[in-house]
């Protein structure tokens, strides 16, 4: 039976990512609590898992035993800033505690100053649909790097602008964001203003801290034609992918592009010191009369391949290297961190071969010399996951949502021996997902 390991280069960073709103609890005052309390969620994050209470403490504790090195956050807006003219100093200062308590845990931290969640108040002023939030965003982001700068260098200015704006502005149905509009036209003009957002954050941060490391957490789901042959399915595909992934062109050239024209935005041009690249799994695109709402492309998994509960995820590692590639061709020489990527398998039966898998393909990467430094796992702790409540389980640890008791699951485990052996060897492919061993260690 073949034996190695496949190590990462040293310093390479090895965490876990969570957003405030799905693990703070009692988030009272942001557009997704008032979302949720209109029934349109899978039930309410409620105290999601206590981190506002203080839960945070031995969640860290968890990931510090762990041998991991770093971990992901957000801040909620509306906490530290609940109305317009005011600002909330303690709200301020337990975040500091928290960077500070990952700090002295040997944790890196790296914020995430938007994560999906608006202030209420916000909507007054148009939300993202108009330009005056650009100085609004810029206003709370300044507050906020000032009073966290002492902890932290490391920062996300906005997460999935995409999803943010498809999500809230052109999807229906279960999986849709607030404010659930269907307007193209207006999705693409939020967008651009998440941009426009990132861009004076961007510039803002680094006058604040000039060392800092600033970016966007990119969701990048390639999309592939069902029938290479087809015109039609070629077609559709390049305009889904223009659609969900070529947002990301926009900090290389200063131009967003999408299915309804160019929107030009130089200011955004050069705007990111590392490439943010979240991968979850790949899909594809045929003709389909019968999908009218969708331009006429169906959208599905493979038939053959695995799927997480409920078929939300496919098992698609494959996806996660040529994503990566296109990152590296698109942005050369540019760093990147693995933002998100993970499954939701509340049993664990599918999570260790899928993080095995998928980590391997990194590997793969880093050994062409790409510039990768990190890997950001989703997630420590089960949290609540958007429209769909807690549906789907996506912790290392599980979560009973009732009592807030942590429970450890095999993956847990797993992905504490690849943090602290720094790879994935032979030994631990074979312990905990013997399937996957044939792939990854070949006769």
């Amino acid at each position: 039976m073949p034996q190695g390991t496949y190590h990462f280069p040293k310093g390479f960073l090895w965490g876990t990512a969570t957003a405030a709103h799905q693990v703070e609890g009692n988030n009272t005052n942001n557009n997704w609590w008032k979302w949720e309390r209109d029934g349109h969620t899978d039930g309410s994050a409620a105290v999601a898992a206590d981190w506002w209470g203080g839960r945070w403490r031995e969640d860290f504790d968890r990931a510090a035993e762990a041998g991991q090195n770093a971990h992901r956050l957000s801040v909620e807006w509306s906490r530290i800033q609940p109305t317009p003219d005011t600002w909330d100093e303690e709200a301020l200062e337990k975040y500091r505690a928290m960077l500070r308590g990952l700090k002295e845990r040997g944790l890196t931290p790296m914020v995430t100053l938007h994560h999906f969640t608006d202030p209420l108040w916000l909507g007054n002023y148009g939300s993202w649909e108009t330009e005056a939030v650009v100085p609004l965003f810029e206003k709370f982001v300044r507050k906020t790097v000032d009073a966290l700068k002492e902890y932290c260098s490391l920062w996300c200015t906005i997460n999935e602008p995409t999803g943010y704006a498809l999500n809230g502005y052109v999807t229906t149905g279960v999986d849709s964001f607030p404010p659930g509009k269907n307007n193209m036209k207006l999705a693409m003009q939020v967008h651009a203003n998440l941009i426009r957002g990132h861009a004076a954050s961007y510039r803002a941060i680094h006058l604040l801290q000039p060392e800092a490391r600033v970016g966007i957490a990119h969701q990048y789901r390639p999309m592939m034609p069902y029938h290479t042959w087809s015109p039609l399915d070629r077609l559709l595909t390049n305009a889904f992918n223009t659609t969900v992934n070529s947002f990301a062109l926009t900090l290389a050239d200063g131009v967003m592009r999408s299915p309804l024209g160019s929107i030009k935005i130089p200011e955004a041009k050069g705007t990111q010191d590392y490439f943010g690249f979240n991968y979850y799994t790949r899909e594809y695109v045929t003709f389909d009369l019968r999908h009218a709402s969708t331009l006429f492309g169906r959208h599905f998994y493979r038939k053959d391949v695995e799927l997480s509960d409920d078929g939300f995820l496919a098992m698609e590692p494959d996806g996660m290297y040529e994503g990566l590639k296109w990152v590296v061709r698109t942005f050369p020489n540019l760093p990147i961190l693995v933002t998100e990527n993970g499954v939701n398998s509340a049993d664990d039966s599918m999570r260790p071969r899928y993080t095995v898998q998928h980590i391997h393909q990194m590997w793969r990467a880093v050994n062409f010399n790409w510039p990768i430094k990190g890997y950001f796992h989703w997630s420590l702790v089960d949290n609540f996951e958007w429209s769909f409540g807690w549906k789907y389980r996506f912790g290392l640890w599980g979560l009973d949502v009732d009592t807030q008791k942590r429970i450890k699951r095999p993956s847990a485990d797993l992905y504490a021996e690849i943090c602290k052996e720094n790879g994935i060897s032979s030994e631990m492919v074979q312990k905990y997902c013997p399937e996957s061993f044939e792939k990854l260690f070949p006769s």
